[in-house]
C-alpha cells in the first residue's frame, strides 16, 4: 500500500495514485494533493480490512455506497474530527469518484448518494461570526472602489465562491439594459434570461477556458443561472464603466485596475480586498480563522444562512449555490422563471441605499 502522499502509478490498478497524478497535471499544489492523498489512502485501509460487507481486500473501484456510508460513520467516531472535517474528507472521496467516473476509469460514483445524506446531516461551515443585514449594508458602505465594490457585492448577493467570482466572464453578464461597447450575455444558457449571470461548472486552474488559462477552478456540481437584482446591476455598471480594457480576449468581468491592469483577477487578489475591508471594519485578524474572520467564503455562508431564513425554500438556495445534484438542478433549471427567480427577487436582503431610477 502507498503511503498518504505518494502518487506512484506503476500499478495499473492503483487508482489512487492514478487520481493524485492527475491533479498533479492539473496544476494543484502539492500541499492539496497530500491532504487528498492522506483521506485517500485512509479510505484504501479502511476498505482492506473489509468494510461493511466484511470480504477483506475491496478496492475503491468495487467499494459501493454501503462501503463509502461506512466509511464516513467511521470518520464521525474518531473524536479528533470535527463534523465540518467529516465533511470535507467526505467531498474528497466524492470528488475522487467523481472524477475516476468521468474519465471511465468506474462506472459509477457511490458517494453521490452519501453526499446528499452529508448535505443535511453536517454543517461544512464551523460556528462564524454572526453579522445582520443592517451590519453587512454598513460595510458595504465603506467601499468607495468601484471594482472593490463590485466584488463584495456580487459575492454577497450571489453566493458563488471566489474562485467562480474571478472566472466570470462578460459573456456570463445578461443585463436588459443595454452597454455600448460591451459584448455581454453571449452565453446560450442566458437566452430568455435577462438580468442573470451563468456560473459554469467547466473551469479548471490551469486549464485553458474561452481562451485563457485559468487561475482558479470553479466547483459546482452543474452550471447555473443566478438572477441579478437592480442593486447588484447598478453596482456592475457603475463597474463597467470604469473597467479596464482587458488583456484577455475572453473579456473577463473583473479584472485589475493597480498592478496586474486589465488583467483577469485571481482568488489571491479577491481575498486581499475582502480582507482589508473585513480589517478595517474590525472583522478580521490574523490566525483567528474561520469562526471569526470575515473572508469571501465567509459571504457564502452569509447569503446562505439569510436567504435561507427568509425563503424557508432549501431547494432554491441549493440551486444557487450550485450544490445541488442533477435531478434537482434540472427540476429548478426548468422552473427558472416562475421559481427561483420569483423567490430570489422577493426574498434578497437589500445591500445599498439607493436612490430611485
Amino acid at each position: 500500500m502507498s503511503s498518504a502522499d505518494d502518487s506512484d502509478v506503476d500499478d495499473p490498478a492503483d487508482s489512487v495514485g492514478y487520481f493524485l497524478q492527475d491533479m498533479e497535471f492539473h496544476g494543484k499544489s502539492d500541499r492539496t494533493r497530500r491532504e487528498y492523498g492522506r483521506v485517500l489512502r485512509r479510505f484504501e485501509s479502511f476498505l482492506s480490512g473489509g468494510g461493511p460487507s466484511g470480504s477483506v481486500g475491496i478496492e475503491p473501484g468495487d467499494a459501493s455506497h454501503r462501503d463509502c456510508m461506512a466509511f464516513v460513520h467511521d470518520l464521525r467516531r474518531d473524536p479528533d474530527l470535527a463534523d465540518s472535517t467529516v465533511a470535507t474528507y467526505a467531498a474528497y472521496l466524492h470528488r475522487f469518484y467523481a472524477y475516476m467516473t468521468q474519465v471511465g476509469t468506474f462506472d459509477a460514483n457511490p458517494m453521490a448518494l452519501v453526499m446528499e445524506e452529508l448535505d443535511e446531516r453536517i454543517d461544512t461551515d464551523p460556528t462564524r461570526r454572526e453579522i445582520s443585514v443592517p451590519r453587512m449594508r454598513a460595510f458595504v458602505a465603506e467601499i468607495d472602489h468601484p471594482l472593490e465594490r463590485a466584488l463584495v457585492v456580487t459575492l454577497l448577493k450571489t453566493g458563488m465562491r471566489v474562485g467562480e467570482l474571478c472566472n466570470l466572464d462578460l459573456r456570463d453578464l445578461s443585463l436588459s439594459r443595454d452597454l455600448d461597447g460591451f459584448d455581454v450575455g453571449g452565453r446560450a444558457q442566458l437566452d430568455g434570461r435577462p438580468d442573470s449571470l451563468y456560473v459554469a461548472s467547466e473551469p479548471t486552474v490551469g486549464e485553458v477556458y474561452n481562451g485563457e488559462e485559468r487561475t482558479a477552478s470553479n466547483k459546482r456540481k452543474r452550471g447555473t443561472v443566478v438572477p441579478v437584482d437592480d442593486e447588484l446591476e447598478r453596482t456592475l455598471l457603475r463597474w463597467l464603466a470604469v473597467r479596464p480594457d482587458p488583456v484577455s480576449p475572453a473579456e473577463p468581468l473583473f479584472v485589475g485596475t493597480a498592478s496586474g491592469w486589465g488583467e483577469r483577477l485571481t482568488p489571491e487578489q479577491v481575498q486581499r480586498v475582502v480582507r482589508d475591508h473585513a480589517t478595517a471594519m474590525g472583522w478580521y485578524e490574523s490566525g483567528a480563522g474561520a469562526a471569526e474572520n470575515v473572508t469571501p467564503h465567509y459571504f457564502r455562508h452569509f447569503f446562505t444562512t439569510h436567504l435561507r431564513d427568509r425563503t424557508g425554500e432549501r431547494g432554491v438556495v441549493k440551486y444557487l449555490r450550485g450544490d445541488v445534484a442533477k435531478d434537482i438542478i434540472d427540476t429548478y433549471t426548468h422552473n427558472w422563471g416562475d421559481n427561483v427567480r420569483e423567490t430570489y427577487e422577493r426574498h434578497i436582503y437589500s445591500l445599498l441605499d439607493l436612490p430611485p431610477r
